[in-house]
């Protein structure tokens, strides 16, 4: 592969220690180290007019999806915002930003987009481009923004690993599994500290049903992913969904309680919504975790006021119905529609709240409330869609497991089975995809047997 001009703080303007620290700061963002903010502090402290790093400091606050940390984020911006004579890069981060900041989160990834296209050795607009593609579903986008640019990178460029990373992730969330394997696997054997590319590995085996390689996978790399990273947490998710597919749900709750969330956890939007999306696919198979959903709906309530991220309102909704207070649960819908009428059609989050949250959001309610026709009613026609409110495939599945029970239980046998034959043919070795499609046809057999007899009964 040829090289074009390579990322280099070298370019930007800023004193040298502080550029320094803003080089570790990126290889932080890369690794999703801990040590991410205090990097980002010392450049600022070193020289407090640094753009590269008052820009990574609002990435930083905006890719947490929380409004606290986004409102933060503004109010600094608003009062230390780069100034002066910019480099070209720096301007296409300080355009992404400001269109961030104002609610567009699609037109920053369109920015961070045209910023790559001339400059796509800038591991920064890549890195966070990527997280936007992720936060709105974009699963095209979030290949081709990376394969866009790898032709200007070698494969002993230092951070040539976590970018094939993020290629692999986007090669598994577009569906090509084999291919994400092989470049995922390449890119941690390049940088073994790449817990995204990690993370891509746990995805690609997750997707296929290949809960034993997931396993072994994790287990031979645990010293990279299992601490000092804020990523964590979300391997140790990954862990529990192989553990729940081997019906271990004992060790899926070990972890939780170690892992995911206790008293001692940090009260991460990020870890809450792992957290719920474990204990919600317990709730769809009738388990009582009443006591861990209501710690967990504490959790959620500084975290979800004001609107900001869809995709957070929908795990909220889950500990709010997983811990049976419906009544918060409707409070946060009915305050979503007011948002959806209120807010500007320029800010995504409205189209993802209006288009696909607050369906989901309804149709978890409905679900706790045992209206399971209404479930039905209000997923079936976005099922194909639910891509539009961010997250991966792995954790949209709630959603369509959702809407499989709700057929099953409600005895709409032929969806039901249609459902559950869907899945079983991408993931045949996947248990639960057996069990669901049995319990189907028994949904749908014991459906026309009751035809029958109604049938019998009006001849009669």
């Amino acid at each position: 592969m040829g090289h074009a001009r390579a990322d280099s703080a070298a370019s930007d303007n800023g004193g040298p220690e502080a550029l320094r620290h803003v080089e570790r700061a990126t290889d932080a963002l890369l690794h999703f180290s801990s040590d991410l903010e205090d990097e980002i502090a010392a450049a600022l402290q070193c020289d407090p007019t640094c753009p590269m790093a008052r820009i990574l400091d609002a990435y930083v606050h905006l890719l947490t999806t929380e409004p606290q940390d986004a409102a933060a984020a503004a109010a600094t911006w608003s009062e230390d915002a780069p100034q002066g004579r910019l480099s070209d890069r720096e301007r296409g981060h300080v355009a992404a930003i400001e269109r961030w900041l104002r609610g567009d989160m699609r037109g920053a990834g369109e920015q961070l987009l045209a910023l790559t296209r001339d400059q796509p050795r800038d591991v920064v607009a890549l890195a966070v481009g990527h997280q936007i593609d992720f936060f709105t579903g974009e699963a095209t986008i979030l290949r081709d923004r990376i394969g866009g640019a790898l032709s200007a990178w070698r494969e002993d460029d230092p951070r040539f690993g976590p970018v094939l990373g993020m290629f692999a992730f986007g090669l598994e969330e577009s569906g090509d599994y084999g291919r994400s394997e092989e470049t995922a696997l390449q890119a941690v054997e390049l940088d073994e500290r790449d817990v995204w590319g990690i993370h891509a590995v746990a995805h690609t085996y997750e997707m296929q049903g290949r809960v034993a390689d997931g396993v072994r996978y994790l287990d031979a790399h645990e010293r990279a992913w299992a601490e000092g990273n804020f990523f964590t947490a979300h391997n140790w998710w990954h862990y529990c969904l192989y553990a729940l597919e081997s019906g271990d749900v004992g060790r899926a709750l070990e972890i939780y309680d170690a892992e995911l969330h206790h008293p001692g956890v940090e009260l991460v939007s990020m870890q809450l919504l792992d957290a719920a999306a474990l204990l919600w696919r317990l709730y769809l198979e009738g388990h009582d975790e009443t006591v861990r959903w209501r710690e967990l709906a504490a959790a959620w309530d500084g975290k979800v006021d004001p609107a900001f991220y869809a995709f957070n309102d929908m795990h909220a909704v889950m500990a709010y119905v997983g811990c049976g207070d419906f009544a918060r649960a409707e409070r946060l819908i009915a305050d979503r529609r007011r948002y959806v009428e209120t807010t500007a059609p320029t800010v995504t989050n409205r189209a993802m709240t209006a288009d696909v949250g607050l369906p989901v959001c309804a149709a978890l309610l409905a679900f706790g409330q045992g209206k399971y026709g209404r479930t039905i009613d209000l997923l079936l026609p976005i099922r194909r869609r639910i891509n539009e409110f961010g997250g991966s495939h792995a954790q949209r599945d709630a959603v369509q497991r959702t809407l499989l029970e709700a057929a099953i239980r409600s005895g709409r046998g032929a969806l039901a089975r249609t459902l559950a034959s869907e899945r079983l043919f991408v993931r045949p070795s996947s248990p639960y995809n057996g069990l669901k499609l049995v319990q189907a046809d028994q949904a749908a057999a014991t459906a026309s047997r009751s035809n029958s007899s109604d049938g019998r009964r009006v001849r009669e």
